[in-house]
């Protein structure tokens, strides 16, 4: 039988991490519930072992029903009729698998019949999903929506709302419109108090919205009458058992068909605010999409192992002048670069999701009662950390499953071209990932602060500290030299002060950051697990070099008066 966890040892390997014990220590306020519920662990070992249960479970439906599913999906799609969404027939197999299996609400407390897993074990679970059908995993995983809600709305909102998600209900965060797509500040959806009914009521389109049909929606709106900016934007919660939301229809897309992304119209919807007024984009929508973005970059690397396996699967049994095509360095090349990207990209975003939990429980540990200084402090840098780095997991995963699924069709040849193999449905699937939840330009934009004012070159001196095995020392060498170039260009950039020549070369300042985190990253990962990671650290090493090597070459010799031949 198909088991999407155990068979990737390397998600056991990041299961394990050291920080999960601190991470635990927080979730689970010392293990406190074990004496109200059963099902709590008692100790750090029995919570480890509860979540490598649940992702085993996991990686057998997605492994025997949702993969098995998938071409049925992406053929068949979602159907709208009469301003309901209805989903294909895998797709309803698939949920059902789901929530018979307990698969909901994942990170909300027990009191709430969520499981209350840690962020970095959910994550696991979404890209195993992603790994199976990444059009499903967009409708499974927008149940980490009810974080926003756990975190801004009030205790009888939990008790009405939270439950729901837990016992399967699905969500949506319905944000961008017709006009407003990456520019959220021109939402214009409106939202009108209701004095007599002591309620909200919104009125307008929604566009591009996943899963439109969801059974609970949190939605941008404008609450301030006269306001053109963020600051006239609140957040709302939608109940679809009230009524007055119809999809217009189903957006015809490139991939992803088994998520319906739809277009909503907002009739008098009625709708309650969520936390204060005002702050629906300036917190709650940050706060929002930043775990949309860990998702997408789960959704990423989700779909850059599917493309590692369908491209190695098909290099050992295509035969040709004699012998498996594996055997050929072109092709080899092409498999142990994708493995190299995908070892890498999956070590950014464990880290940054072991970042965002400990600050995350940190918060939450704060509602309860006061921090202590030390707590405050601790909770200060993962927050910080975890700010900086899931622009480079999201941005850089997503544009590496681009480059996988290409390369995974490049493998295949001819064949690849052709509708019958999984690949083309990985690579269609593939795109939309740089793309929504903030393109990587704009993910560009969220990082690159933090390569001007020193933070990534803090982080990747940090790393520098971190042992490494006495075989390894070279590649440790290698990073270090790495790290003085962007230092460099950064500077040289700085040095110019002008605006328009750091917005042009951002990207690749962002790049060359990325690529040194990596690298240090699947270094200590080599360092702890040779044999899983060694080829992967020297196949990657190599690649990033030539990468920032590239990047520091156009940036020193770029000269600020040639600005204008890039200018149409």
């Amino acid at each position: 039988m198909a088991n999407f966890y155990t068979e990737h040892p390397e998600l056991k390997f990041h299961l394990n991490n050291p920080m999960m014990e601190r991470i635990c220590q927080l979730k689970e306020r010392d293990y406190r519930d074990k004496d109200e519920y059963d099902y709590a662990p008692q100790d750090y070992a029995d919570a480890i072992d509860s979540y490598d249960k649940v992702l085993e479970i996991t990686g057998e439906i997605t492994g025997e029903i949702i993969a098995a599913n998938a071409e049925g999906v992406d053929e068949e799609g979602p159907h709208c009729a009469n301003g309901r969404v209805e989903y294909a027939s895998g797709t309803k197999a698939n949920l059902d698998a789901m929530v018979k299996a307990g698969l909901n609400g994942m990170t909300m407390p027990r009191r709430f019949g969520g499981l209350n897993f840690p962020i970095t074990p959910y994550t696991m679970c979404a890209e195993i999903v992603a790994q199976a059908d990444a059009g499903f995993g967009n409708i499974w995983s927008l149940q980490d929506c009810i974080e926003t809600l756990y975190e801004f709305g009030n205790e009888d909102q939990h008790s009405r709302f939270i439950p729901r998600i837990c016992a399967g209900e699905t969500m949506s965060m319905d944000l961008t419109e017709p006009d407003a797509g990456s520019d959220l500040q021109s939402v214009m959806l409106k939202a009108t108090y209701d004095e007599a009914n002591n309620c909200w009521r919104l009125n307008g389109v929604k566009r591009f919205i996943t899963n439109g049909d969801a059974n609970l929606h949190l939605v941008l709106a404008r609450s301030e009458e006269g306001t053109h900016d963020g600051r006239g934007l609140s957040m709302f919660i939608y109940d679809k058992n009230d009524g007055g939301v119809d999809v217009r229809r189903i957006e015809n897309k490139l991939g992803i068909h088994g998520s319906p992304t739809c277009e909503l119209v907002y009739k008098n919807a009625k709708a309650e605010l969520c936390g204060e007024r005002k702050l629906g984009l300036i917190k709650y929508v940050m706060a929002l999409m930043n775990g949309a973005r860990l998702g997408i970059a789960a959704q990423s690397v989700g779909l850059s192992q599917a493309a590692y396996n369908e491209a190695l699967a098909y290099a050992k049994e295509r035969k040709q002048f004699g012998k498996a095509i594996i055997e050929f360095p072109a092709v080899y090349d092409m498999l142990a670069t994708i493995k190299a990207k995908l070892d890498a990209g999956r070590a950014l975003l464990y880290q940054t999701s072991r970042y965002v939990d400990i600050y995350k429980a940190l918060d939450d540990i704060a509602r309860e009662r006061k921090l202590t200084p030390e707590e405050r402090q601790e909770q200060k840098r993962y927050a910080k950390l975890a700010d900086s780095f899931t622009p480079l997991a999201k941005g850089m995963n997503s544009e590496y499953a681009n480059q996988n699924a290409y390369d995974c069709i490049q493998v295949h040849g001819g064949s690849g071209f052709m509708m019958e193999y999984a690949c083309q449905r990985i690579y269609r699937d593939a795109r939309i990932t740089s793309i929504y939840e903030g393109t990587t330009q704009l993910q560009t934009v969220a990082a690159i602060r933090y390569v001007t004012n020193g933070s990534y070159a803090a982080t990747l001196h940090e790393f520098e500290s971190v042992p490494c095995a006495p075989e390894y020392e070279g590649y440790m060498n290698r990073i270090k030299d790495m790290t003085r170039k962007l230092e460099a260009c950064t500077n040289a950039v700085k040095d110019a002060q002008n605006q328009e020549l750091l917005d042009l070369v951002s990207r690749r300042l962002y790049e060359m950051a990325a690529v040194c985190v990596m690298s240090h990253l699947l270094l200590q990962d080599a360092t702890k697990a040779p044999e899983m990671f060694g080829k992967s650290l020297n196949v990657y090493v190599n690649y990033a070099e030539s990468e920032v090597e590239k990047h520091f070459n156009f940036i020193r010799k770029f000269q600020a008066d040639e600005l204008a031949s890039y200018r149409n």
